[in-house]
């Protein structure tokens, strides 16, 4: 989950993150994230507040 908009977050290997994780489910609280992108690798993707 990102709950926040710092640059540390903002630059993560998310095709690490990926295979570190056993269910990749990414919940982005902030929209820091593109969904299609991050989609695209593999996770489930879930943000607030967007159209």
């Amino acid at each position: 989950m990102i709950i926040n908009e710092w640059d540390q977050f903002r630059a993560l290997d998310l095709e690490r993150v990926r295979t570190l994780m056993r269910t990749p489910v990414l919940v982005d609280l902030r929209n820091i994230y593109k969904p299609d992108d991050v989609r695209a690798l593999g996770f489930r993707y879930a943000s607030v507040g967007r159209a």
